[in-house]
C-alpha cells in the first residue's frame, strides 16, 4: 500500500515528466535577453555593439579574472584600473554592486 508521501512524489515526478510549453516564436526577448547599447565607457571593455545585459556581466567578468582585478583578500571585491574607474566611479566594488554600475552604462 502507497503512504500519502510517496503518492505525492509519485505526481511530482510525472508533471516534472511534462515538457515545458514552449513559447511563440514571435515573443519579446524578456529583460535579461534584451540586446542594451553599452556607453563608450564600458564599450571599451565589451565591445560597442549592442548586448544582452547576461552577455555583459560575462565579458566583464572575464576581463576581471583575465586582468587579475579581484582583491586576494576577498574575492567578492573588485578592484577597478583605469577602464573600470569611470564605470565605477570608485576605486572598489563588490560583486554585487558591480550591476548596479553596469545598469548606469545600458541603454
Amino acid at each position: 500500500m502507497a503512504t500519502k508521501t510517496t503518492d505525492a512524489k509519485a505526481g511530482a515526478k510525472k508533471a516534472a515528466d511534462k515538457p515545458a510549453a514552449k513559447k511563440a516564436v514571435g515573443s519579446k526577448p524578456n529583460a535579461l535577453q534584451q540586446p542594451l547599447q553599452p556607453s563608450k565607457e564600458l564599450a571599451a571593455i565589451v565591445g560597442s555593439t549592442p548586448l544582452p545585459r547576461g552577455e555583459v556581466v560575462s565579458k566583464m567578468w572575464e576581463y576581471i579574472k583575465k586582468n587579475n582585478l579581484q582583491n586576494p583578500e576577498n574575492k567578492r571585491e573588485i578592484i577597478a584600473d583605469d577602464k573600470l574607474q569611470p564605470i565605477f566611479g570608485k576605486p572598489k566594488v563588490t560583486m554585487f554592486e558591480m550591476n548596479k554600475h553596469l545598469a548606469q552604462h545600458l541603454k
